[in-house]
Formats: C-alpha cells, structure tokens, sequence
C-alpha cells in the first residue's frame, strides 16, 4: 500500500515537468482519423471529407462487380440482414421456411434456423448480432439465440392474440427494447421483450403493412401498406399523426436515413420516393427499375449519397440521391431482386433474389461498369 503511494506521487511529480504541446487533442484525432482513412479497404486518389468523428470512417463507394453467391436456399430469398457490428455473418429468409446464416468471406452455410411453417417474409438482428428475429406467412415472429451457430436456438415464438395472416414485416426500436411487427391484418404492434406482450396497436390502414420501421428517435412509427398510403404514429399514444398518399401503387417498403432526416419509399408505381421528415415534402423521385407486379420489393440507403434498390428485372439498381440519376446497374441474379442492403464497415452490397440466391457486391477497380 505504501509503495503504491510512493508510485503515485512520483509519476505525478514526473508528470508536472512534461510539456504539453499546443492542439494535442485535435492532432490526436486527426492521427486517428488519418489511421482509419489507410486501413480501410478503399482508398480514395484525393483525401476525403469526413464529415463527422461521432462514427468510423466508411468511405461511400459505388459498387461494380459479384464479390460472392450464395447458393443453398431451396425457394426464393425475400429478406437478408446483416449479422454482427463488423458483418462477419450474413443471414437469410426464404420461401423454403428456413433462415440461413453464412459467412460473409466464404460464402458457407454455417446455421440453418428452422420451425416456421410457411414463408419468411422479413427478419432483423439486434447490433450485437446475438439475436435474430423472423416474420414468417405463419403468422408469428420467431426470436432466436445465435451466439452459438453450432445450437442455435429458438428462444420464443409471438403469435399475436388478435392476429390473422402473414407478417410481412419485424423491426427494432432504436433501444432494441421493443420489437415492431405488421401483416396482412392492417394492423402495427409494438411488442415489449421485456414483459413479453403487445403493448400498443396501431389501427388505420384500409389494407395489409407491408413494412413499419421506428424513427432513429423512437417516438415514431413509419409504415407503407398496400392502400398507397404512408403512416405516422406516435409511438406512445398510438395514434396516427400524418398520412401521405403520393404513390400510384402499393407501398413495398419505407426505411429512414442514419440522420433521421428523410425517409425512402418503395412502390408498385416503379418508383422510389425521397421524403423531407420535417416538412413531409416529396423531394425526388427513382425511376428506370420494375416493381409492378405482386412483389415486396425494397429499397434503402446506401451511407448520405446513394441509393439502392432490386427490381423485377434481376438487376440491383443504384442512382445518385440528388441527382436521381442511375449510376449503376449489378446484373448478375437470375431473378426478381427482393432485397439489398448496404454495409458500410466493409463497403459491401447483399441481394436476395427469386433464383434462390444471395450475393454480394463490391468496388472491383478493375471491372467494368455495367
């Protein structure tokens, strides 16, 4: 005990005479910056912006080329998600009733989920990447444990009360605390993981949810259904606040930007929409890919500058948020593309189609655009 104080009062002696630079903290992180900017897989001519130190530098890159298929689903792929904070496991949902998990590098099956009787219409995994939830046409969300990919358990079944049809569509809250489910049923239902019921219900679409996703705040619940209509809810009343209705055709999917400051919708109009959340005004429109017929087809963000969707066609489509122009076709499935997501820790696309298969994309320096 002495000795420790000794220690103490000596480096503290030591460290009254060290002279502390000018900026050391801003040099610091600038040093820390310009590390994550060298290691990162991609490297840009000219050094790039970055535009804020609250996250890790993930340079925005426009894929061109198949990096890896996925082969092993006996029905069409409807969902994919990504699983774990550096996206080391790739998870699937199919029409064969399965959820599937592979390794991201090498394209194996390492686990496959089975107990629903019908379809897998959606699934999300929690940011720790130790839960996997699953929307299936059985009408119920399977929670499952996958820490362990060589057990992988189901840890509960929800199948609502009151509840009939298909769930299209399972999400998170941002606190992970509650899980947000809607289906054929018209109905939203927030189900809280900790007491294990519905608490909220949310009344007022005229045709089935085909997905509801929380605000990146958490007061609010956004949903796109089948009546052409775009909901908002209060999260705690329960109540609708805002409707749009701008499409032509069913809404397939709505997603928010990591900001919280816009919103992106999905329809059978063949049009993607750029939605201002602060004034709900209609800012851009995507057009040139195909989602007419009786599809989910979805879309999402691809880091503040792009954006991504599949289409009917077999072809994963990329446009320019402010421009809306197409800067880049991937063509590569054999089917409808239902799904694409963007991973920005490994700079990576993951699709999921009607021939069965995923693959992902990335930036090849030597391949051409196609």
């Amino acid at each position: 005990y002495l000795q420790s104080i000794l220690e103490f009062e000596i480096v503290g002696r030591e460290s009254e005479h060290q002279h502390l630079r000018p900026n050391r903290l801003v040099t610091l992180l600038r040093q820390a910056v310009a590390y994550q900017i060298e290691s990162c897989q991609y490297h840009a001519e000219a050094v790039p912006l970055v535009p804020s130190l609250l996250a890790d530098y993930a340079p925005v890159v426009v894929p061109n080329a198949e990096q890896g298929a996925f082969a092993g689903h006996l029905g069409n792929v409807k969902c994919t998600a990504y699983v774990g904070p550096y996206a080391q496991l790739i998870a699937s949902g199919s029409s064969d009733n399965t959820v599937r998990i592979w390794d991201t590098d090498s394209a194996e099956c390492l686990a496959t989920l089975r107990g629903h009787t019908s379809r897998i219409w959606d699934i999300c995994v929690d940011r720790a990447g130790a839960t996997l939830f699953s929307a299936s046409g059985d009408g119920s969300v399977k929670v499952w444990d996958i820490r362990d990919l060589h057990k992988p358990q189901c840890l509960h079944t929800i199948m609502p009360d009151d509840g009939g049809g298909d769930i299209y569509s399972v999400g998170l809250n941002p606190l992970e605390s509650h899980i947000i489910m809607a289906g054929y049923d018209r109905k939203i239902r927030l189900y809280d993981r900790v007491t294990g019921r519905v608490v909220q219900t949310f009344h007022g679409h005229d045709l089935s949810v085909a997905q509801a996703v929380a605000n990146p705040l958490g007061n609010l619940v956004i949903s796109g259904s089948k009546d052409q209509t775009i909901r908002f809810w209060d999260m705690m009343s329960g109540s609708c606040v805002k409707s749009l209705r701008s499409h032509l055709g069913e809404v397939t999917s709505v997603a928010t930007s990591d900001s919280g400051m816009l919103l992106l919708s999905s329809s059978k109009d063949n049009s993607n929409r750029l939605w201002d959340l602060r004034s709900l005004k209609r800012l851009c429109r995507y057009k040139g890919h195909q989602n007419t017929s009786k599809n989910f087809i979805r879309s999402g963000f691809v880091g503040d500058s792009l954006i991504v969707g599949g289409s009917e066609d077999g072809m994963v489509y990329l446009w320019d948020r402010e421009s809306t122009n197409i800067v880049q076709r991937l063509d590569g499935h054999q089917g409808i593309v239902y799904d694409a997501k963007w991973n920005p820790k490994r700079g990576i696309l993951c699709s999921a189609s009607d021939d069965w298969t995923l693959k992902t994309w990335w930036f090849n320096p030597h391949a051409k655009t196609v």
